[in-house]
């Protein structure tokens, strides 16, 4: 409906909450006296900022078609996420830039794709292509990120929101931040072995972020100086965690939270094809990726890992378990946070459209039923 009213329980700060909303958009969310009938949860829909795939759904093929990024998005809304950054991994310039064209001009002709794509997030080319630090992302496709690709991007993008992972120590790299600033572009730090003094002169230059904190590095790092213990020593980082036990392990992830402010970290899920799929193989460009019944997706007889299978809500759920808190502490921190780093508009506020994440729960506070719901 696009005129409606709710008496429910609010997420952000646990407090009754009467929500009004006309013509699909809220006009009142105010604090109440009286408590909600049953255990009614209401509160911003999850954003995740790295999305490469969902649901059996490969965003690095070339013949990506409309169906296709519905389905995607539909089973995101399952997953009470009603927004996403479309994410382009490292491959042949030509080839990035083509699904980057098709994707947008999909996006741009459907209404629903258009709210759920908020932006675009290019993880590469302009990476590490040192072993370790470069991933799952092919070393030999590793670009400079002179003035002309970053400019290439912004026009291919519109005025569309659009995030840019690089390593700051690559030829070209601080200029390629400074570049990707003039065109609007929001910029983040990955799949890097930079030194302290490089960071901090990122961070001098602007808001940045720093990709899948713990990830894009070898498994085994000096103990005494390393790409991890730098980041987190660098003031201004607006760090991404992937809350799946696997990515970052339960102590470091706390380890993290202690360290880092509370509105400096966000959640992604850095999904592939495998999430909210079944165990089996699946593609992430030209990668076959395996993947288990424990939901880990692996490059074929590695340990190495290559995105995840991880859904939003279950994102939350873990990060609450890790944490050992209620799941209402987290929620922020993937809906919220990652609008905030991006610049966003923040869902569950006056004037924004009426969609909003529903959550049941039962008496112990675990939830038992999530969707997302939509005034129209």
């Amino acid at each position: 409906m696009s005129t409606g009213e709710i008496h429910a329980w609010n997420i952000l700060d646990g407090k009754p909450v009467l929500a009004k909303w006309e013509e699909g958009r809220f006009t009142e969310i105010t604090p109440t006296g009286e408590p909600p009938a049953g255990n009614r949860w209401i509160g911003p829909p999850l954003l995740d900022i790295q999305v490469n795939g969902y649901a059996g759904i490969d965003f690095q093929q070339d013949d990506l078609t409309e169906a296709d990024l519905l389905h995607a998005v539909e089973q995101l809304g399952q997953a009470c996420c009603s927004q996403i950054l479309f994410t382009l991994v490292t491959d042949d310039w030509e080839a990035m830039t083509r699904r980057l064209a098709n994707a947008k001009q999909l996006r741009d002709a459907h209404p629903a794709l258009g709210q759920a794509i908020a932006g675009w997030h290019i993880e590469g080319p302009f990476l590490s292509p040192v072993t370790g630090y470069c991933g799952a992302h092919p070393a030999d496709k590793m670009l400079r990120p002179t003035p002309e690709y970053i400019a290439e991007l912004r026009a291919l993008a519109g005025d569309d929101p659009l995030l840019l992972t690089m390593a700051p120590e690559i030829d070209g790299g601080l200029a390629g931040f400074a570049a990707a600033r003039e065109h609007g572009i929001r910029v983040s730090i990955g799949h890097t072995n930079a030194p302290a003094h490089i960071l901090r002169r990122v961070t001098a230059g602007g808001p940045a972020g720093f990709t899948h904190l713990g990830n894009g590095c070898p498994a085994t790092l000096d103990r005494a100086d390393n790409i991890v213990w730098r980041a987190l020593d660098t003031p201004g980082l607006t760090c991404g965690l992937i809350p799946d036990r696997w990515h970052v392990s339960p102590a470091l992830f706390r380890l993290i939270h202690r360290l880092v402010e509370p509105d400096s970290i966000y959640y992604t899920t850095d999904a592939m094809a495998a999430a909210s799929a079944p165990p089996g193989n699946y593609r992430l460009g030209p990668l076959e990726l395996e993947v288990g019944p424990e939901q880990i997706v692996r490059l074929p007889g590695t340990s190495n890992l290559a995105g995840s299978a991880l859904t939003p809500i279950d994102g939350v759920r873990r990060a609450s378990e890790m944490l050992d808190t209620d799941w209402q502490t987290v929620w922020p921190r993937f809906s919220r946070a990652p609008a905030q780093f991006m610049d966003l508009p923040e869902g569950f506020t006056i004037g924004t459209p009426a969609t909003f994440a529903l959550i049941e729960t039962d008496p112990a506070n675990h939830i038992v039923s999530h969707t997302i719901c939509s005034a129209k």
